[in-house]
């Protein structure tokens, strides 16, 4: 699975329902990786869409709520029920969306993160785990720097180190 989200200097994601900024290559680089594809989100990350469920992909809502189901949308409940789901989906063709909390759920899983670095902050309650600090990944592409309305920004693809039982 690949995890593709957008993160500013200080690894926020989102701030009150809302994503941090809005750069139209950003979204224009997203809709490029998943379309044609398996996306997995939150219940929240889905009802925040503008378009509900997002044309041109397979949307998995991942809820704990029971009660919850959306037309055009298959729902899960639990990290076993997701497994059967996409069983028969390639990794590569499964990007999980968001937000935090489906992030931290299924970054083990997961063996590829397409990351917007942006270089700027706001305010956040949202955020995602700190790629290029982490160990466990390393950076295998970085895209030139660009900028939007004097917000630099880059597409950067990490990927999980093979990690082995060494005794």
């Amino acid at each position: 699975m690949i995890i593709i989200a957008a993160a500013d200097n200080n690894n926020g994601i989102g701030n009150e329902g809302d994503l941090l900024f809005d750069i139209p290559e950003d979204k224009k680089f997203f809709k490029e990786k998943t379309y044609g594809n398996t996306v997995i989100m939150g219940r929240k990350t889905f009802e925040s869409l503008p378009v509900k469920p997002l044309p041109g992909r397979r949307n998995i809502i991942f809820t704990h709520d029971s009660e919850f189901s959306e037309e055009g949308a298959e729902t899960c409940r639990s990290v076993s029920e997701l497994r059967k789901i996409i069983s028969n989906t390639p990794d590569d063709k499964v990007f999980v969306i968001g937000g935090e909390q489906i992030y931290k759920l299924l970054s083990d899983l997961c063996d590829t993160a397409y990351i917007t670095r942006i270089y700027s902050s706001k305010p956040a309650d949202k955020h995602i785990m700190d790629f290029e600090e982490n160990e466990n990944w390393y950076i295998k592409e970085r895209s030139e720097l660009k900028e939007y309305q004097g917000i630099k920004f880059r597409f950067i693809t990490f990927v999980k180190k093979q990690m082995t039982n060494l005794p």
